[in-house]
Formats: C-alpha cells, structure tokens, sequence
C-alpha cells in the first residue's frame, strides 16, 4: 500500500536531469568547456563569430583594391616616375634611368626656378615624328597608376635656364648668359660647348613661361631649336608636370638633382639687377626735391 499509496500521488523516484548550461551541468549545450555557464544561445553565436578571421582570399582584393587606389593618388598629386628616352641630358641622366619627379609643389603654386630638371608635356609639337613604342595591356595598366613610367605620353626633360622676366642669350664661343650674368656649367656634357651649335638671344623670357636647355647641348633639342614655333621657343609653366629630383633606377646610378652653384650667384635674378639702380633713384630723389625748395626759397626771399 505504501508503494500504491506514493504511486497514486505521481511522484517518481527518477530525479530530473538539470537543464543545459547550469551549474550541475557545466560543460552546456555545446560542449565547449570555456563556454561560460549559462550562456545565451545568441551570444554563444557572436563569440563563434568574433572567433574566426575572414579568410586572407576575401581580405585580398580589398588590399589590392586599397593599394592601387593610394598608388594612383600618389602618381596623381605627389611623386611619379619618368624613364629618360634619349641622351640630352648626359651626363646628369643617361637614357634608361628612371626619376621621380615632385608634383606636390606646382599645387601650392611652386614654379619652375633656374637650374632645376624639370619634365614637361610637348609645348608645341617638339616631339613630332619621334616613334612612340606601344606598351602592352599590363604596361598600360601599370604606367596608369604610376607604378611604371608612361611610354605613351609625349613628355620631355630639360634643365630651366631661365624664368619670366629674364633675358637669355648666349654668342658663339662664349658661355651662356642670364641677365648679364654668365654661367658656369660643370653640367655640360664632357667636350661640348654651351651653344656654339645654335647661339641665340638675347630674349626677353615673357611671365609665365620657361627657357630650357639640355645638358648635352650638341644633342638636345630645346628651347633654342623652337624659336619659331608657338611659342617662340619657350615653355608655358602650365605644360611643366614638376621636378625631377632623383635618380631611382638603376641602383647604381641613384641619386638627387640638386640646382647648381652658378644659379645662386649675386644679381642674377633680374629683380635683383634692377634693384641698385631702383634703390640709388629712392636715394637721390630726396635730395634733389629738397635742394630745389632750398633753392626756389632763396630766389623768393631775394
């Protein structure tokens, strides 16, 4: 009775298995035992995410992506490479050497100053009739985002001899002149002249605009060459895309393009000739004026 008696009341002798993820049952549902008890399902899901990395293939084309796009900004705006395509330059740059040229500058107004290398497009058809070498797809690409010097673009490399506002020119045997300052140019390739192949000058270089000249001055066609074309032989300081200032490649040939010693002379800017003459007139004219008072004040008190 006492056994029928309990049965009648549905009381069972089995004791309960205690839920999943309590206290007697620590492991929990998944069975991971660093799952802390307890745990909503929903968490338990989060922290299985949150464990596992995106895979490196799905992280790729977003780096690459990331890359190309910061590789065209800094060809855009800051730095890109140019490969020298012949020999008037030398000895500064030999043909195949590539070099960076600063575009960053010309963005805050930065021009052209004397005795720099810069690269400019073609000003006026200076490079008609010269072959251009078609590059393949992948050259393409990467010239595009400045990773490769562009083969197709017409541009050229010079060195600024003179800016807006000087007057150039340069005789037969004698050195080449910058507001009557002559030059001296260690540049210059080994046995040759500054301009006995072509003297010119002397010419008023409008504002605006740039006198440029190869290093090798028997092998360049440059400002001198072009005197009547458009624009009279000079080069509009909109059509320069910035300076050269490293040699990058080949290794052995790395380095900087600083502007040389000559430039820097005394009076060789032209606002600095007219200065002395300018300065001498402001000194003078006060005592000229007063000198006349003094004089005309005399005649009237007599």
């Amino acid at each position: 009775m006492a056994d029928g008696a309990r049965s009648g009341h549905g009381q069972s002798t089995t004791r309960p298995e205690p839920p999943a993820g309590s206290a007697s049952d620590p492991v929990g549902e998944t069975g991971d035992p660093d799952e802390p008890a307890g745990a909503h399902p929903v968490d338990r899901s989060r922290r299985k995410a949150a464990k596992k990395p995106r895979p490196f293939w799905k992280e790729l084309p977003l780096l690459i992506g990331i890359a190309l796009i910061l590789a065209l900004l800094i060809k855009t705006f800051l730095v890109q490479a140019f490969s020298i395509p012949s020999d008037s330059m030398q000895n500064t740059l030999q043909q195949g050497d590539r070099v960076l040229v600063d575009k960053l500058t010309p963005w805050f107004g930065s021009e052209p100053a004397r005795g720099e290398v810069v690269v400019f497009h073609d000003p006026s058809g200076w490079l008609d009739g010269e072959p251009t070498p078609e590059p393949n797809a992948v050259q393409s690409f990467l010239s595009f985002i400045g990773l490769m010097p562009s083969s197709q673009e017409k541009d050229l490399i010079k060195r600024t001899i003179a800016v807006g506002g000087d007057t150039v020119q340069c005789k037969k045997g004698g050195p080449v002149e910058v507001n009557g300052k002559a030059l001296d140019e260690p540049y210059i390739f080994p046995g040759g002249t500054p301009c006995d192949d072509m003297p010119f000058g002397p010419f008023k270089v409008p504002d605006g605009k740039i006198w440029v000249m190869g290093d090798h001055r028997q092998d360049s066609s440059d400002s001198r060459y072009h005197t009547n074309d458009a624009n009279k032989g000079f080069v509009p300081v909109d059509e320069v895309v910035g300076r050269a200032v490293v040699v990058a490649w080949p290794v052995g040939r790395w380095a900087t393009l600083p502007v040389p010693d000559t430039f820097d002379q005394p009076g060789l800017s032209a606002a600095a000739a007219v200065a002395p003459g300018a300065l001498g007139i402001a000194g003078v004219l006060p005592i000229a004026i007063w000198r006349r008072r003094r004089l005309t004040s005399g005649r009237t008190a007599g």
